[in-house]
């Protein structure tokens, strides 16, 4: 009898070892972001492999693939700091009324020539090109900083092009001449607690070579 029952009890762990062998994905809710919230009628639904399988693959894309879309690339820095902003979703809007995947406040939309924060949120392509105008922008005020400060070290960061425009996007192009020009005493952190020591240092060494310095920089809102 109690063989009997060893081997019944074997049959079903068997059966469901060999079932849940099979469960591949799992629809995962994107519902909300601690400190912002997604437009009007937006949910996000992802399926995300479980975590072990998820590890394999991208071991497998490792060994096979050398980062042809990020590494130090312009594509990289583009998404390193969408992911930070927003985890690269067009239409979020932070607590602060920051919008898109760069978070863009509407006065730094309207230096670059938007006006339509609707026309904004739903428009991906107008909201990559926002965030070039806007380093252009940025690149040409810091121009003389780029030049003199560019592979110095303030604060024990290495100070590069791109660390620079990175926090010239989070804090503003005199919050980082403020702390470039004081060698690091000048600090400046957002509502979030986000500093822009941070971002010198997190987005530093990227090619940024591609933003050209234009004071005059412009989007055109189709």
């Amino acid at each position: 009898m109690i063989k009997k029952w060893l081997n019944l009890t074997g049959l079903l762990l068997l059966v469901l070892l060999v079932t849940t062998g099979f469960t591949k994905t799992h629809v995962k809710q994107f519902g909300r972001v601690e400190g912002f919230h997604l437009a009007k009628n937006e949910i996000d639904t992802y399926t995300v492999a479980p975590a072990a399988e998820a590890s394999k693959e991208i071991k497998e894309l490792r060994e096979h693939y050398t980062l042809p879309y990020t590494g130090k690339s312009f594509v990289g820095f583009k998404q390193a700091i969408g992911i930070k902003e927003s985890q690269c979703l067009y239409r979020l809007i932070s607590s602060y009324g920051y919008m898109g995947k760069y978070q863009f406040g509407k006065s730094a939309l309207q230096s670059v020539g938007v006006y339509n924060t609707d026309k904004f949120l739903h428009n991906p392509a107008l909201q990559e090109r926002a965030f070039k105008a806007l380093l252009s922008i940025n690149k040409w005020q810091l121009r003389h900083e780029i030049k003199r400060y560019s592979g110095t070290t303030i604060a024990g960061i290495n100070i590069t092009e791109s660390g620079i425009l990175a926090a010239a996007h989070l804090a503003g192009a005199q919050s980082v001449k403020n702390f470039l020009r004081s060698n690091g005493k000048v600090r400046f952190r957002d509502g979030f607690g986000t500093t822009l020591k941070s971002y010198l240092k997190s987005y530093s060494g990227y090619d940024t070579s591609v933003i050209k310095a234009n004071p005059n920089a412009r989007v055109q809102v189709n």
